[in-house]
């Protein structure tokens, strides 16, 4: 089974929206996410996350905590997964699209509301996002 893992970053404005990625490989269907990324060799997950945030957003960010972690198991596809949710704060940057692998398609503040009504690459997601707005 191949094993991959990786890292994801919630940035919450003061209007209390979440910036959110579309996202989609060239022959797949465009969905919303929160940055996120494969963890590369020699990497921890904090990094990870930090890079990602910065290819996918232009924005540089710090980690303020850990607040999920994600694992299982997609067997259909021969996959298992481990991911790392953390929510940052941005320190610096502009928001740009500059992916590397040209999967980012737009980057948008959204409201819980709006992201309810979006169709999400991870619609269980929801839940952390919930859980993070209350807080």
């Amino acid at each position: 089974m191949f094993k991959w893992q990786g890292a994801a970053g919630v940035c919450i404005n003061k209007k209390k929206e979440i910036l959110m990625v579309l996202q989609a490989a060239p022959e797949e269907e465009k969905k919303w996410t929160v940055p996120s990324g494969t963890l590369e060799d020699g990497e921890t997950f904090e990094q990870c996350c930090v890079r990602e945030f910065s290819e996918e957003t232009g924005l540089t960010v710090c980690i303020l905590e850990k607040v999920h972690v994600k694992s299982g198991n997609i067997s259909e596809h021969g996959i298992s997964y481990h991911v790392e949710y953390f929510l940052v704060e941005i320190v610096s940057g502009e928001i740009m699209i500059q992916d590397p692998d040209e999967f980012i398609h737009e980057i948008a503040w959204k409201s819980l509301e709006e992201i309810a009504e979006l169709p999400l690459a991870y619609p269980e997601d929801i839940h952390i996002l919930e859980q993070l707005l209350k807080d």
